[in-house]
């Protein structure tokens, strides 16, 4: 079961390699069917290996500024994440995820165009704090604020956030609890796959443009909220 998860893992790291995020938006929903148990603890201990490879070996561009305030939303607010896991089961917030996600979608393809301002970028790191430590997945709401930066600079800000962030909600989650064993060991043990998966991601990462990773971060993010908005419906 581990390995089968894992692969997921890799696909999701595959695709986060590809347009800045992407791995706990796709590992996310198998781990809630499969093992729920292990959620969000173990998705968040394997997402801090891809960002970490990318700062450490990818090229580097960071839009400071939207980052400290998505950060600083982010710690605001991760108590409020902590909160939810104890209050609610992992398909609710699982479903509520995917809600905000097509939400934030549908805001994006109005006239209303969003741009990585302050307000912007605490809004979504807000929005993260809470999603990201109930339910692992926060990077799409920031990366819509960064939709119309340059595909570099989208990736490594991204990475700066899961860096962080993830640290944070790892924090606020030993604090109150919710940690285990079991599942910072399945965490570890799918680091590889998604190392492998961002590797494998090179090829696709040198063919999109600024236009078509706009767009392929607005389809991803509408099927990702579609198929979780599904999933935890059904289950």
């Amino acid at each position: 079961m581990h390995v089968a998860l894992g692969l997921a893992v890799a696909l999701g790291a595959f695709v986060q390699g590809s347009i800045g995020f992407g791995i706990a938006v796709v590992a996310a929903p198998f781990i809630v069917v499969w093992a729920p148990d292990l959620m969000p603890v173990a998705m968040l201990v394997a997402s801090l290996a891809v960002p970490v490879v990318q700062l450490v070996h990818g090229p580097r561009e960071i839009a400071w500024r939207p980052l400290t305030w998505a950060i600083i939303g982010r710690v605001l607010f991760t108590p409020v994440g902590v909160w939810v896991v104890a209050a609610f089961s992992v398909h609710v917030i699982a479903g509520l995820v995917g809600v905000l996600l097509l939400l934030t979608v549908a805001v994006s393809l109005t006239r209303v165009r969003i741009h990585a301002t302050a307000g912007n970028a605490f809004a979504s790191g807000a929005v993260a704090g809470i999603s990201a430590t109930a339910a692992s997945i926060g990077g799409p709401f920031f990366a819509l604020v960064l939709q119309h930066e340059t595909p570099v600079r989208v990736r490594s800000t991204l990475s700066w956030f899961f860096v962080i962030g993830s640290a944070i909600s790892l924090a606020g989650l030993a604090i109150g609890g919710r940690v285990d064993s079991a599942s910072l060991r399945a965490g570890l043990l799918w680091i590889p796959f998604a190392v492998a998966g961002y590797a494998a991601a090179g090829p696709a990462r040198r063919l999109l443009s600024s236009g078509r990773l706009r767009i392929a971060v607005l389809a991803f993010c509408t099927v990702a909220g579609t198929f979780v908005i599904i999933r935890a419906i059904a289950a």
